[in-house]
């Protein structure tokens, strides 16, 4: 009776179930590795997002104090030649380099080839003017190079204040003059971090200096 019932009964050997176990201990683990990997790669990426935003933070400009105007001719129908300002680094990052720009034969804007890395556009309703001639002075304690560094203030000054020099100032490069009651912007692009914009607005009459907040 037992014959007839376990006859065609058949088991499952121990080579059979290791092999079966190894399998699943080898899909485990390619599992398991491809789960590091990308855990590894995301947090590559996400210290390499870091890095950059921190660089880019470090090379960042920031206005200290006021926007100086100085006028071309004053009054009620008064332009703007000049404008200056002071800059620094934002937590005392990477240097900047702020060799001046070549002026542009009286035309108040940087010449062609000129190597400026620092750039300075002008916007208006009116227009856009791009890569201005501009200087800058060194204020207070600096190591008397143009790299603008760590506790370092430059005060950036946009268009010549002679015409004796040959480079020109705003209402040279301006097609419609700076005058009064007008809001515009300069832009200062750095190498590296974000873009400086200044925005302010004239008042109605011009006067020889103003301090436009």
């Amino acid at each position: 009776m037992y014959k007839k019932y376990f006859k065609h009964e058949k088991g499952i050997t121990g080579l059979e179930t290791a092999i079966i176990l190894i399998a699943f201990v080898v899909v485990a683990a390619v599992f398991a590795y491809t789960a590091l990997s990308a855990g590894l790669f995301s947090t590559q990426k996400a210290q390499e997002a870091v890095y950059s935003g921190l660089k880019e933070a470090q090379s960042t400009l920031e206005l200290r104090g006021g926007v100086i105007a100085t006028a071309g001719t004053t009054g009620d129908n008064g332009t703007v030649k000049q404008v200056s300002f002071v800059v620094a680094n934002v937590l005392g990052g990477e240097a900047i380099d702020f060799t001046q720009p070549t002026s542009g034969n009286a035309t108040g804007l940087a010449a062609t080839g000129s190597t400026n890395k620092v750039v300075i556009n002008y916007i208006d309703k009116d227009q856009t003017v791009k890569n201005l001639y501009w200087t800058y002075t060194a204020l207070g304690s600096t190591n008397g190079d143009q790299l603008l560094s760590a506790n370092e203030k430059f005060q950036i000054t946009v268009g010549a204040s002679t015409t004796a020099s040959g480079a020109g100032n705003l209402v040279d490069a301006l097609t419609t003059d700076l005058s009064v009651n007008k809001t515009f912007t300069l832009e200062v692009v750095t190498p590296a971090g974000a873009v400086l914009q200044i925005e302010r607005t004239t008042p109605a009459y011009i006067d020889t200096i103003m301090n436009l907040r």
